[in-house]
């Protein structure tokens, strides 16, 4: 039988990368899928030739109280309830010191990093509990356990999302539901891709950027979305019926030798 037969999942930050590898995965294994983003046409471009009767899409802010109650609302009617939620939508911001990091950019970091999903398990929750359970992950960062330089606001964001799934493990476990944290590595993703253009110079490719990272992961590549996303599966099926509160890393080995990348 399919893994996730007969569940009803939200997932955000669903029109690329690993939002989008979750969705397809998600459909594959048997799920009905609410796919959210702030861009309609995105999504329906990053899932195009998906089963119109498995998935629906929905745009929104995730960090607008209203516009995720809405998407929330809108899983239950289309669908009849839910069971899973992946709230994966984030953002990096530039690479920039601490001294030179603008206020505004840390406001846009945390609020779409923080308030989004903290917001998502909010308007979930009621729900959950009228179901009898259901699993919550949230998408952090290997940066949520560690660091590097020049990425504060995405730091702090990511930590604080580590902080925010252990409280709502503690509330969530007598009502059944499970909340997790998922901490991607360097992954292949449209985002990783912004940082390769950020830190090549001169006649240097973002290929560069690239294949010179993959060195530090002993694994010696990037992760595909799609194995960030068979995580997500195993967290949002009942084979981790028991798991709650916990740090899922997915980062090819990495923080087991990581000495953080300057950008210097």
């Amino acid at each position: 039988m399919a893994r996730l037969f007969g569940k009803i999942a939200i997932v955000t930050g669903a029109s690329g990368g690993i939002g989008s590898a979750a969705v397809r995965l998600f459909v594959e294994q048997g799920a009905k899928v609410l796919a959210v983003d702030k861009h309609e046409d995105a999504l329906a471009a990053a899932l195009e030739g998906l089963d119109a009767n498995a998935v629906s899409y929905f745009a929104a802010d995730v960090t607008k109280e209203a516009e995720v109650d809405a998407y929330t609302q809108a899983a239950i009617t289309r669908y009849g309830g839910i069971d899973v939620v992946l709230l994966n939508a984030g953002v990096l911001g530039d690479l920039l010191p601490l001294t030179e990091y603008p206020v505004e950019m840390f406001d846009q970091v945390t609020t779409v990093n923080m308030r989004g999903p903290w917001l998502g398990m909010r308007a979930a929750f009621p729900h959950l509990k009228r179901r009898g359970g259901g699993s919550i992950v949230l998408t952090s960062s290997v940066q949520g356990l560690s660091a590097i330089q020049h990425t504060s606001g995405y730091t702090a964001s990511k930590h604080a999302v580590v902080g925010m799934m252990r409280g709502a493990a503690l509330e969530g476990a007598q009502f059944n539901i499970r909340v997790n944290t998922v901490h991607p590595g360097l992954t292949d993703t449209r985002m990783m891709g912004s940082l390769h253009d950020q830190l090549a110079e001169g006649e240097q490719a973002p290929q560069d950027v690239m294949d010179a990272w993959a060195t530090s992961v002993p694994m010696r590549r990037y992760a595909r979305p799609s194995e960030i996303a068979n995580l997500m599966l195993f967290l949002a099926s009942d084979e981790s019926s028991y798991c709650t509160g916990s740090t899922y890393v997915v980062d090819g080995g990495l923080l087991t030798s990581w000495t953080p990348t300057t950008t210097e």
